[in-house]
Order: structure tokens, then C-alpha cells, then sequence
């Protein structure tokens, strides 16, 4: 099989436990692209937070970001796909999170949005490197958004997801990215949606695509692409679907794939 498109996730997939990924790595990525192959990240990141590090990397083509509701062009930033989260389904969203005194935070042009300066929005920006805005969240709400996300244990993430996916299932993809972070987007707002896009926007099928992840936010990705990867630090039912298990984000797993199955190392 040739493979045409990469698409690899960044948080435990690319990125290395510290946030680095290894110069073998880089390497790697720019081999395949040499053989030309496009190779992309495909991220919950907002673009600024995606494109510092595909920036790192030298790549120059779009990223897929927002868990899929945005495919921006690197250089230029032009706007390739975006699909935002129905105004309603945000307000009825946002009136759950201030009944139950949840965390939620809103995307709007490439900014993040909180009711409160706590120590969840401290921790995901440490994560994220994405500046931040406190305010009264309904003055934001019935702008476009991309994804929103609350952030809270993993069982209350888990408890809410189950509250919520009858009330808004039908209307908005509701995933985790971690443990601790449960996201909405537009139904078409996943990776799997996004991955389709571009395949067909730089003339490959499907089936010449590889995806990358760790997460359950991946799988609509791996399920699509031709060769689905999970990392070995993957979540045990993202091992189940993938057509392939690769070593851990710290040991330099997406290298691996590329070394395997693009250049034959």
C-alpha cells in the first residue's frame, strides 16, 4: 500500500509525555514528505496551540484542529473546513453547566473563553500554551464556536457524557480527549470528518491514509483512515478497532509507523 496523508493526534500520540517530540521523529516526518507524503497533526488544540508546534516540526500544509471543526492552512490560514456548534445546542449547554456549577469553556476565533480564573483553566492552559479571557459567558455563547468543554473528573465527565447524550446527541458530537476533559462539537466536527475532507482535498482515497491517536476523540479517525494506529499508551477500546498498535508516545511510536509503512526501514 502507498500512503499519501499522515494524520497523527498530538497529546500522548506526537507529543512525548514532556511535550517534545524527538528530533528521530522530526526526521522521520520530513522523509515522508520528501517521498511526498502529506503529513499533518489533527488536534482538539485550538490553531494557535497546533500551529506552534507544527511550526517546530517545518511542516506546511493545513492542520486539522478543534477535535475536526477546523482545517486551516498553516502558512496563509486560510479556512479549508469549519463546523460550528449550534447556537442552541451552546445555550442549552451552557444553562446545564451553571445549574450543576460545571467548568465550561468557549472557543470563538481562536480564543478561549471562562466564567472563572480556577485552577481548571490553569491547568489546561499549562497543557495547551492558549491565552485565556474570564467573563460572564452568556456575552460569548451565541457566537460561532467550534467545540466547548467542561472539565472535571473523569467520573463526572463520564456521568454527564451519559446525562447529556440523550438531550443533545442528535444535535452535537460529544467525545472525551481525556479523562478529565469532555468536548461538543458540531456533528460533523470530528477527526473522522475532518480526515475525510482533506484526503479528498489533496486527491487521495481513504484507504491511502494513515491516523495516529491515543484517545476516544481518535476513533472516528481511525475508523475512516485506511490504516488506523493506536499508540501502546492508547485507551484499551481505541486497541480494539485499530488496524494496528504502535510503541508509546515516549517511545517514539508515530516514527515507528512512518519508518514501517512509508519508509521501509
Amino acid at each position: 500500500m502507498t500512503y499519501q496523508l499522515v494524520a497523527a493526534d498530538l497529546d500522548d500520540t506526537l507529543l512525548r509525555d514532556d511535550l517534545t517530540i524527538s528530533q528521530e521523529t522530526i526526521d522521520a516526518m520530513h522523509q515522508a514528505v520528501a517521498q511526498g507524503v502529506t503529513v499533518t497533526i489533527a488536534t482538539g488544540r485550538s490553531f494557535p496551540s497546533a500551529a506552534k508546534i507544527a511550526n517546530q516540526i517545518g511542516l506546511n500544509v493545513p492542520i486539522i484542529t478543534y477535535q475536526g471543526a477546523l482545517i486551516k492552512n498553516l502558512l496563509d490560514e486560510e479556512v479549508l473546513y469549519e463546523r460550528t456548534v449550534p447556537v442552541e445546542s451552546a445555550r442549552f449547554l451552557l444553562d446545564f453547566c451553571e445549574k450543576r456549577n460545571l467548568h465550561l469553556q468557549l472557543y470563538h476565533g481562536d480564543q478561549l473563553y471562562a466564567g472563572e480564573d480556577n485552577d481548571k483553566i490553569k491547568n489546561y492552559v499549562r497543557l495547551s500554551k492558549t491565552p485565556y479571557i474570564i467573563g460572564d459567558l452568556r456575552q460569548w455563547i451565541d457566537i460561532p464556536q467550534p467545540k466547548l468543554l467542561i472539565v472535571d473528573t473523569p467520573e463526572i465527565c463520564d456521568q454527564i457524557r451519559e446525562e447529556l447524550l440523550p438531550l443533545l446527541g442528535d444535535q452535537m458530537h460529544i467525545t472525551k480527549s481525556k479523562p478529565h476533559y469532555l468536548e461538543f462539537m458540531h456533528k460533523e466536527g470530528t477527526k473522522g470528518h475532518a480526515i475525510t475532507f482533506l484526503a479528498e482535498h489533496i486527491g487521495c482515497s481513504l484507504e491511502n491514509v494513515i491516523a495516529l491517536g491515543d484517545a476516544w476523540n481518535d476513533r472516528e479517525m481511525l475508523e475512516v483512515a485506511g490504516l488506523g494506529v493506536a499508540m501502546d499508551n492508547a485507551l484499551p477500546e481505541l486497541k480494539a478497532l485499530a488496524n494496528y498498535v504502535t510503541k508509546s508516545n515516549n517511545e517514539d511510536g508515530v516514527r515507528h509507523v512512518i519508518e514501517k509503512f512509508i519508509l521501509n526501514v
